[in-house]
């Protein structure tokens, strides 16, 4: 193993990783509050709002990111309406139509995610949340909001992991992230094992990090399940 390849290597995949980091957060950032638009829609009374936030769920959680990255990088330009508008000069970016081909993707999975959170609160919560005179607001501040979280938890960090590795696809659209950086050093040195070997560890330690974020978050929101009392293991029942 040559170790000051790898440790060059190494050093040359870090500089491409606020690239890489900037593609993530932007996308799930922007998915996120995209998602809870969607999942307002999905669950509201109009039927119109409804039905279209069904379809969207259905067209990009149905059809691989890839296609959708590379209909919006090479296909948008072939509007004329949007060719010529105020906002070619950010979509001709391969940038930002990676960011928004990812935010779009993650959206469609996020949504039907908090949708599964939502319907794992209790009617009764709510009932009692009603009877006790909770406004709309407050209620989905007070009881919804946060129960449907700590409910979507895990299913939504595991969603976040892989987000992070399709950042990867973005280097098809040439964003110059850490796959792809990993791929030019590859068609330079012909090194492919050792190349790929440090872009993999990482995203294993990026991985890593946000999964214990989440594992102390989902710790956080779940405090009142560890401080109820509990029975002795020994203790009889006492008999009027």
């Amino acid at each position: 193993m040559d170790f000051p390849f790898l440790l060059q290597t190494m050093k040359t995949l870090l500089a491409a990783l606020p690239m890489t980091l900037a593609l993530f957060l932007l996308s799930v950032s922007c998915g996120l509050v995209l998602a809870l638009l969607i999942v307002w829609m999905r669950v509201g009374g109009n039927a119109v709002a409804r039905n279209f936030a069904k379809g969207y769920i259905f067209v990009f959680r149905g059809s691989p990111l890839l296609i959708q990255m590379f209909l919006i990088f090479y296909g948008l330009g072939q509007f004329g309406f949007i060719r010529y508008s105020f906002l070619w000069p950010a979509l001709r970016e391969p940038f930002v139509c990676a960011v928004l081909a990812l935010a779009l993707c993650t959206a469609g999975y996020t949504a039907e995610i908090f949708r599964g959170g939502l319907r794992a609160v209790s009617p009764r919560e709510i009932e009692a949340a009603r009877a006790i005179g909770m406004s709309g607001g407050l209620l989905v501040r007070r009881i919804l909001a946060p129960i449907a979280f700590r409910h979507a938890l895990p299913a939504y960090s595991t969603e976040v992991v892989m987000m992070v590795k399709s950042t990867a696809l973005a280097s098809l659209v040439t964003v110059w992230e850490v796959t792809g950086v990993a791929q030019r050093l590859i068609s330079q040195t012909y090194r492919t094992m050792e190349v790929f070997l440090c872009a993999a560890l990482i995203y294993l330690v990026l991985n890593f990090i946000i999964l214990q974020a989440f594992a102390a978050l989902e710790r956080r929101l779940s405090r009142h399940r560890d401080t109820a009392p509990r029975p002795l293991p020994n203790a009889k029942p006492q008999i009027a």
